[in-house]
């Protein structure tokens, strides 16, 4: 896997993520002991709806980004996010009311829901290569949960030594390096589209969506992040309640459970290029889905139980299969992507896909608590366990084994090929009739009669079927 670190603009590239990373990780136990100094035993009042701003920027900004990111050069783009994120950080310690901090987290979230579509449609037109991106994702996967192991002990030290309020300064710094390294890469030129005519901005604010919409390999995408979102919101939000409450742990066990998740998910994100050499990326992915749902009836029978010291090596085991499952959908995720767009429609797709995920979490992140908080861990436990089942079912519906073998298919040169062309299956050119002028798909397509005739690699969905 370190053989990606290899190409210079990746490694800076990497390097600008995991910093990032670490100073929001910082940010994060900042904002917590911020919300407790302002709003008392209201904190998690405060703190909730901070992160329902959270997704809602995400949710509504990530589009708009996308539909005008193709006329902005992406350097100019990533490093403005960045010093837009660094300036939140350093107000954040000077707020002295609450509604303040609302309007800066929606600003800094803003600029975070610019900068990761566009980052992650960048990557692979630095690594064209799949089996080089195909690490690239296990990496990106492993610096979330390293950042979610390490930056809390980062803190922990931290505090030792200087108030909260310092460590918002360590989170501008963070940006601030990331935006250097940005400039220091030579990143790869943006492949050259032209919108088709007719095509106005809600057109290009929706065009990754309805590409999700069109190919079913994103539709089923679509329902495997609902089933994720429902795993990791019974994770993030009820581990406190299950280790503190239910079995009346230490506040340090509830580190424990959290890093149990964390390991899951390292053990198969490094696990996975290997195994994604010999398997499709949809059958991993739906074993990935349909594990959650197992996990949860796990979760069910330790929740009914009403003793037992088995039950804290369980819960353990439990978020360690929910952290590996989860692993098994997202990180092959970037694949899919990658293959379903046209390289123009990449940052729209990405988007999409940043948008409509979190989506599912401003679902998922209320009913964990809400039901957990009114009807018990039982009642939200069953709640969430029943839509990872209906989503995982829907998700293998939604991507039939046909689709999966037109889409992995490999050029037939062998590996030389597969290099050039990303491993995406073959170009071939085609025209499309009957489509609007302002479609997603027609961008850089050219007028051909009554038509459009464009060519890219060879996928099946709605509007290619016909073409075998």
């Amino acid at each position: 896997m370190p053989s990606v670190l290899r190409n210079r603009t990746y490694r800076r590239l990497f390097g600008a993520q995991v910093i990032a990373l670490t100073g929001t990780g910082l940010a994060t136990v900042a904002l917590g002991l911020l919300a407790y100094d302002l709003a008392g035993a209201d904190a998690g009042t405060v703190l909730g709806t901070a992160l329902a701003i959270k997704m809602a920027a995400y949710v509504t900004v990530a589009p708009v980004i996308a539909a005008v990111a193709d006329r902005l050069p992406r350097r100019a783009l990533l490093v403005g996010s960045d010093l837009i994120r660094a300036g939140v950080a350093v107000f954040l310690p000077f707020v002295s009311q609450v509604w303040q901090v609302y309007v800066l987290i929606f600003l800094l979230q803003t600029a975070s829901a610019a900068f990761t579509p566009t980052f992650q449609a960048l990557i692979p037109d630095v690594l064209p290569d799949e089996r080089d991106y195909t690490r690239a994702l296990s990496m990106s996967r492993l610096a979330y949960d390293l950042e979610s192991l390490f930056s809390p002990a980062l803190a922990a030290a931290l505090l030792s030594v200087i108030t909260y309020d310092r460590l918002f300064l360590g989170t501008a710094a963070g940006f601030l390096a990331s935006s250097v390294l940005v400039v220091s890469a030579a990143l790869p030129r943006r492949a050259r589209v032209s919108a088709p005519s007719g095509a106005g901005a809600y057109a290009k604010a929706t065009a990754g969506t309805r590409l999700f919409l069109g190919v079913p390999q994103l539709r089923s995408l679509l329902a495997m992040n609902l089933a994720v979102a429902a795993a990791g919101a019974v994770v993030t939000v009820n581990s406190v309640v299950y280790v503190r409450e239910f079995l009346g742990l230490s506040a340090e066990s509830v580190a424990l459970a959290l890093g149990a998740y964390g390991a899951g998910s390292m053990a198969v994100a490094l696990a996975l290029p290997r195994i994604l050499e010999n398997r499709p990326d949809r059958r991993v992915m739906l074993t990935g889905a349909l594990l959650l749902p197992v996990a949860f009836g796990a979760l069910g029978v330790i929740t009914s139980a009403h003793g037992g010291g088995w039950r804290w090596p369980a819960l353990l085991a439990t978020w360690a299969g929910f952290g590996a499952a989860c692993s098994m959908v997202l990180t092959p995720a970037g694949r899919v992507l990658r293959r379903a767009a046209p390289e123009g429609d990449r940052t729209a797709v990405f988007a999409a896909q940043f948008s409509l995920s979190h989506a599912a979490w401003l679902l998922t992140y209320p009913l964990a608590g809400w039901v957990g908080a009114k009807a018990g861990l039982g009642w939200a436990t069953a709640a969430l366990g029943t839509i990872a089942l209906a989503a995982a079912i829907l998700a293998a519906r939604l991507w039939p084994a046909a689709a999966g073998r037109v889409t992995e298919e490999k050029a037939p040169e062998g590996r030389a090929a597969e290099a050039g062309a990303g491993a995406r299956g073959h170009v071939h050119e085609h025209e499309h009739r009957g489509l609007t002028p302002g479609h997603p798909h027609l961008r850089g397509a050219r007028p051909a009669g009554a038509g459009w005739r464009h060519s890219h690699h060879h996928f099946t969905d709605d509007l290619h079927a016909a073409h075998g």
